[in-house]
């Protein structure tokens, strides 16, 4: 092992799951023996084709689904035997999700939007919006911060959902198919955005099918079938 080696071994998990299999009746296997560990600062990109299982992983890894056998480790920590409240907490603390089709409420402007998340970390009232503003300003969005979703574009939009991902400080962004609603122009400035905050320290991980994405990550891990076929990039 070089010198090189042994810092980088060095780094810590933010998160990791191990042996994970989920199953469904019927005898459907969407991952099979799964074993995955994601280090603090990565930026790495999950590759599969429609049905591979990589959407699955990524509920997996956010918690946001259980396994059927295995286990998920959310910066060190078990997850599978939290009672539902402690783990929605954890996952609330240290996790923000990104989706292909934003998730915003018609009726909240991009304020309000972003505020809403932070409710759900637990964050009081009066910090709230302080912290969305702030958030907004990080993504680029702050003269748009009264607009309603109907008044922003795409790229607008999903940058506004970025925000509130972020707005909380997360240790990892999962972002299942982020530019996948997004032409490629718009979607290349989403990723931009991605990277740089990622740049700044946030770990990111992000589901796509498009090679052009993953070829703008560090680090690639290609799925098929449930199971992984190869990973490179990754720190150990």
């Amino acid at each position: 092992m070089t010198g090189n080696d042994a810092v980088a071994a060095q780094v810590p998990a933010a998160l990791e799951v191990r042996d994970v299999t989920k199953s469904y009746p019927g005898g459907v296997v969407a991952l099979d023996d799964v074993s995955l560990r994601i280090a603090r600062g990565d930026a790495v990109a999950i590759v599969g084709a429609s049905g591979s299982g990589k959407s699955t992983l990524l509920h997996i890894m956010g918690t946001l689904d259980a396994p059927t056998r295995g286990q998920v480790l959310l910066n060190g920590r078990s997850t599978g035997e939290l009672a539902d409240r402690r783990l929605a907490a954890l996952r609330s603390h240290h996790l923000g999700f990104v989706f292909q089709h934003f998730h915003l409420s018609e009726r909240l402007n991009a304020t309000d939007n972003v505020a809403s998340g932070l409710l759900y970390n637990g964050v009081p009232r009066h910090r709230r919006r302080a912290m969305a503003q702030a958030a907004l300003e990080r993504v680029g969005l702050a003269a748009r911060a009264t607009n309603f979703p109907h008044q922003l574009s795409g790229g607008e939009r999903q940058r506004v959902a970025i925000a509130r991902a972020v707005a909380h400080g997360p240790l990892v962004i999962l972002a299942d198919e982020p530019t996948g609603a997004l032409d490629s122009r718009t979607g290349s400035s989403v990723l931009e955005l991605l990277l740089e905050l990622n740049e700044s320290g946030t770990t990111l991980v992000i589901i796509t099918h498009d090679g052009g994405v993953a070829g703008r990550l560090p680090a690639r891990v290609e799925i098929a079938d449930g199971r992984i076929l190869g990973a490179e990039g990754l720190r150990t």
